[in-house]
């Protein structure tokens, strides 16, 4: 009796590790299957400065997730950047914050906005209360395709913002085409998942009739299509691009001295 029992577990226990295997081939193979469906075109959304635009390969791509990091001290300069690549790319925008950053960094104002010429009346401005809020809102917010751009902005470096949370949300980005721009704020550039990663600081705008005009000195330091290179870029309010900024004429200080040349090196 007990080598009947112990052959009929033996049988059931084949059986179910059969229904596993066939099970887990049947998952392999779709997987496979996904993977070999060829994806949406490529689209590429031109930023209008001729150097940017050549190491983007035409553009800044649409459908996937890009990182903006701000120097100390130039967040400001950071948001106005991350709302110009928004208005670049067109579409309805929401804008993802935790509830404090306004304290800390200062309110998002619609007559800002408006300056950058981007309209106030296609911003969502979302606060939540901390970083997981703002992972499942952002999570929610990347499956609505009639998004152009979702903005997450994110404070200091929490440890819930890890390599799962940027796949996530660069998956997110790409299935349903929506653009993610990662706008981060005391945080220094580590793991690599994005398509680009920028670090910009603000610029004084030039004089004359350019006076007044935002000017950025953004760096790409990281592009999964190509070079990566620095750029001072003028954004133009009229024609809502970037371009080269003209800041005049500019005489190098002579580095052979020991307060330039430290300067220099540091």
């Amino acid at each position: 009796m007990t080598f009947v029992l112990s052959k009929n577990r033996s049988q059931e226990n084949r059986r179910r590790k059969g229904r596993r295997m066939s099970a887990a081939h049947e998952k392999i193979a779709l997987l496979r299957a996904v993977l070999a469906k060829p994806g949406p075109p490529e689209i590429r959304v031109p930023l209008g400065h001729v150097g940017a635009d050549s190491c983007l390969g035409g553009g800044l791509k649409k459908a996937a997730l890009h990182e903006v990091f701000a120097a100390v001290s130039h967040e400001a300069a950071a948001s106005g950047f991350t709302a110009a690549l928004a208005a670049r790319v067109g579409g309805p925008l929401i804008w993802i914050r935790q509830d404090y950053a306004a304290l800390e960094h200062g309110e998002l104002a619609a007559t800002g906005l408006t300056e950058l010429g981007l309209d106030p009346a296609r911003v969502l401005l979302l606060r939540v209360p901390d970083v997981a809020g703002a992972l499942r809102a952002a999570a929610d917010a990347l499956t609505c395709a009639a998004l152009g751009t979702v903005v997450i902005e994110i404070v200091g470096a929490p440890k819930l913002l890890d390599l799962v949370a940027h796949r996530r949300l660069a998956l997110g980005a790409a299935e349903h085409g929506v653009t993610a721009l990662l706008l981060r704020f005391g945080a220094e550039p580590d793991i690599g998942v994005a398509e680009t990663r920028w670090c910009v600081r603000g610029q004084p705008s030039g004089d004359g009739e350019n006076w007044g005009r935002p000017v950025f000195a953004a760096s790409l330091a990281r592009n999964r299509r190509g070079p990566v290179g620095e750029w001072v870029m003028e954004w133009s309010c009229d024609d809502g691009e970037f371009r080269p900024a003209d800041l005049g004429a500019v005489v190098s200080a002579p580095a052979d001295r020991p307060a330039q040349a430290a300067m220099a090196a540091a």
